[in-house]
């Protein structure tokens, strides 16, 4: 233990210049520690400034005082753990510190107290979170606490970053689970264990401050000499017949172009400035399932973020996030429209590296792009692109777009020493500030072009107005090598080779870019604007009475409690009552007062900008609202039910990007009976499941809920019923008639979703109907449906309204 004078000595003058973040920000509850069971901590280095940091912590939230002895069995034993004493001035050798001995102390009493146990409790510290540069200035060297600072520098370093401390707590050790689990002597176990924490001290660094940085200039020139870049300028050189110089200076001219300028310094200061924009426009930000990521990080994976793409808002946030949680913010592929001044350098220090729309027919710039890929995961940089492509203008997800993650397999193949990990992120908001030219665009407008001026004033903009709650969850990772393993045993064998490209890859990683996206998707954050909207537009006329709308809302929360669409899913805390008085403290909806009391509801303007926020959570409930569409045309068996679910599902699956496996379907289909039994909106009458009564309230939160699938089956039916044609249409025909057909029932049935007519969710829907094998080609390429198709057509006309039925059938006819 460190003298006491000392601690008392330092206690004022730490408390007023040091100012510590805890990772995670509830050590307690996220790493599963017992308060009930002493606890130990261990730290790298015996210094009085980290112990008095923590010991403010610890305090706090209640744990053990780090500097008050631990007594046990009658015993007075170390409460601390030092690997390290800190070096003296004069040199750096490293002088060992306490930890074997002490750990060698403590195992003493549990030996003879077999149903004793004590929590070896890691706990790492970073000051400013320098990773260092690969050749350090004499500052710098001086300023980097990488190996035990000696008293004088740790006064510079806290002089320097004080304000910038960051400490980490690791998920605790049962030294009674490693007695019980190993007959080693307590020498050598705490020789083991002394081994494994100093490995995980170093792994906790580099998960924390990354690799020491390179010179950006003398890295990209190792890149020009690099054989697949040289092979590439010569084949530059040959097409365009002109020296090998000018090829070389134009792929220098792309690398400059691409690549990022990574300042940890910019990321201090932009940890400040965006901590003080989402303390200004958010109510907070909710973060979900991040200590499985920073597990993956320290146990040396690379990591690649693929998160969902809504916002602008999004590159700053989840690198916001990411930053907070103890991880190096990543390195990520932005447009390369966003490359404009001033917005360009800053984003570039932020860690930004700019991509082209396409690489057609420049293989320069593809093999550019691709190197300098390769070389951030080689260094140990994570990375984050959108495998969207470009943010959704209607609030679902996008088709992918396979190319990043084409590079991304391709660099495992080149090498695979260091295990990559894909980790979805959704990325939620009450309030997307480009939702307003998002629906200009879908009626018609062009993109606006970015510029300096349009994001100084989206920015202005964005200050005076109250965006809500953000939500970032990450979802279940893919380890990529297993993956590859299980689509395709023997990748290995084309390992190696930098332009491998075997002919597997393009299907794989179409099939990889969908995976993604569905796990996205298992990931999403449910919040009151989002439940709202969900509700409202499945309302006659898009309004509701106060009481309806706060039973709809409890109805789709316990849905999602009871039969829960993802264990990723994350929920509100509040009831449908709270979670409304939330919501109308926006300018969202509209409420009126009448004499029987108070109505919600949408105009028109509002509902179509709803759309938006609704389709963010449409697939968690479009298998409920299928089943209660279906119990409303008629009580059915267990079995009819799973029949015809199971013969929709492959279409709604496709277009939302749903994760449910077939097989586990008709597990899914009982638990949301049970539950929406259990709410009093369906019931078993013998083997037959029915609807509630009609005079039973039941009857309307169910009817409310089969609106949710109401656009989706009428588009299916627009689709299904021109295949029946008496002349046989081709794809690109049945596209635009099915659009022309939609557009139609959109004008009389004052349909507002600007995704409705779609032409791009009618292609997808005409890929996946012969994906399913719904149609065959004809000898003209025209798409034939089977009967499986003319029978699903049927049902699924039977689940809409007869007047939309009617209006739909009347599409065989010309002049429809």
């Amino acid at each position: 233990m460190l003298p006491s004078f000392l601690l008392k000595a330092l206690k004022w003058p730490v408390s007023l210049t040091v100012k510590s973040k805890l990772v995670p920000q509830d050590p307690v509850k996220e790493l599963g520690l017992d308060p009930s069971k002493p606890i130990v901590y261990a730290f790298k280095t015996a210094s009085a400034s980290d112990l008095l940091a923590v010991r403010r912590l610890c305090l706090a939230m209640g744990l053990p005082d780090p500097a008050a002895p631990l007594q046990l069995a009658g015993q007075t034993v170390p409460r601390c753990l030092f690997m390290d004493k800190p070096v003296t001035l004069l040199t750096r050798k490293r002088r060992h510190g306490n930890f074997r001995d002490a750990l060698k102390a403590l195992l003493k009493p549990l030996r003879e107290d077999n149903q004793q146990d004590v929590q070896l409790l890691p706990v790492s510290l970073f000051w400013g979170r320098q990773p260092g540069h690969e050749n350090p200035s004499l500052l710098g060297s001086m300023l980097s606490d990488y190996d035990s600072p000696s008293w004088l520098r740790k006064m510079l370093i806290i002089a320097f970053y004080g304000r910038d401390n960051f400490v980490r707590f690791a998920r605790p050790v049962s030294l009674r689970n490693l007695l019980d689990q190993r007959d080693d002597s307590d020498d050598n176990l705490s020789h083991k264990l002394a081994r494994v924490a100093r490995v995980h001290f170093s792994r906790q660094r580099l998960v924390m401050t990354g690799p020491r940085l390179p010179d950006r200039e003398t890295m990209l020139a190792a890149l020009l000499k690099t054989e697949p870049m040289k092979r590439a300028i010569e084949d530059e050189a040959r097409s365009r017949k002109e020296d090998f110089g000018q090829a070389e200076q134009r792929a220098n001219q792309y690398l400059q172009e691409i690549a990022a300028k990574f300042s940890p310094g910019f990321i201090r200061f932009l940890d400040r400035l965006l901590g003080w924009i989402w303390n200004r426009i958010y109510k907070g930000i909710k973060v979900s399932n991040a200590e499985v990521v920073r597990q993956l990080a320290h146990d040396g994976n690379e990591i690649v973020f693929v998160p969902c793409h809504r916002s602008h808002m999004d590159y700053l946030l989840l690198s916001y996030v990411i930053y907070q949680q103890g991880m190096v913010p990543p390195h990520i592929a932005a447009g390369v429209n966003l490359n404009f001044f001033p917005a360009g350098p800053l984003f570039r220090r932020g860690g930004a590296f700019f991509i082209r729309r396409s690489f057609k027919g420049n293989k320069l710039y593809s093999t550019v792009f691709r190197e300098y890929l390769y070389s951030l995961f080689q260094k140990g940089y994570s990375v984050k692109y959108f495998t969207e492509g470009g943010r959704s203008r209607t609030g679902r997800l996008l088709p992918p777009k396979t190319g990043m993650l084409a590079m991304t397999v391709q660099s495992l193949l080149r090498s695979s020493e260091r295990p990559i990990s894909l980790v979805p992120v959704y990325i939620g908001y009450e309030h997307v500030m480009e939702v307003g030219s998002y629906l200009k665009e879908l009626r018609g407008n062009s993109k606006e072009k970015e510029s300096g001026w349009q994001a100084f004033k989206s920015t202005i903009k964005a200050l005076r107005q109250d965006f809500g709650q953000g939500f970032v969850n990450f979802g279940q990772p893919i380890a990529l090598s297993q993956y590859l393993t299980e689509q395709v045993p023997d990748w290995r064998r084309s390992s190696g080779d930098a332009d491998a490209k075997p002919s597997w890859l393009t299907p794989l990683v179409n099939r990889l870019g969908d995976e993604m996206l569905t796990r996205i998707n298992d990931a999403a954050a449910l919040n009151g604007v989002t439940l709202v909207s969900l509700a409202l537009l499945c309302a006659e006329r898009r309004a509701l009475s106060r009481e309806v709308l706060e039973n709809q809302l409890d109805l789709l929360l316990a849905l999602a409690r009871q039969a829960p669409y993802s264990a990723h899913v994350t929920l509100p805390e509040q009831d449908g009552k709270a979670l409304l008085e939330q919501v109308l403290k926006g300018d969202k909806f509209q409420v009126s007062e009448d004499g029987l009391g108070e109505l919600i509801s949408l105009d028109e303007t509002q509902a179509i900008a709803m759309t938006y926020y609704r389709n963010n959570i449409l697939h968690l409930y479009m298998l409920p609202s299928l089943v209660a569409r279906l119990l409303l045309d008629g009580p059915k068996s267990l079995d009819t039910l799973c029949e015809q679910v199971l013969a929709l599902y492959p279409l709604l699956k496709a277009e939302l990007f749903m994760g449910i496996d077939e097989a586990a379907l008709g597990e899914h289909l009982q638990a949301l009976l049970g539950a929406l039994e259990q709410q009093g909106l369906v019931s078993l009458d013998g083997e037959r499941w029915q609807a509630a009564n009609p005079q039973r309230p039941g009857y309307r939160k169910l009817w409310l809920l089969s609106g949710v699938i109401e656009e989706s089956l009428q588009r299916y039916a627009i689709v299904l019923t021109l295949l029946r044609s008496p002349e046989p249409l081709g794809r690109a025909e049945l596209e635009n008639r099915a659009q022309a057909v939609a557009e139609r029932l959109s004008a009389l049935f004052g349909i507002q979703a600007p995704e409705f007519f779609d032409k791009k969710l009618i292609a997808s829907l005409a890929a996946t109907l012969r994906e399913a094998e719904l149609v065959v080609l004809g000898e003209q390429s025209e798409l034939l449906p089977t009967p499986k198709a003319l029978a699903l057509d049927e049902l699924v006309l039977n689940l809409l309204s007869n007047e939309v039925a009617d209006t739909v059938r009347h599409v065989l006819c010309k002049d429809c």
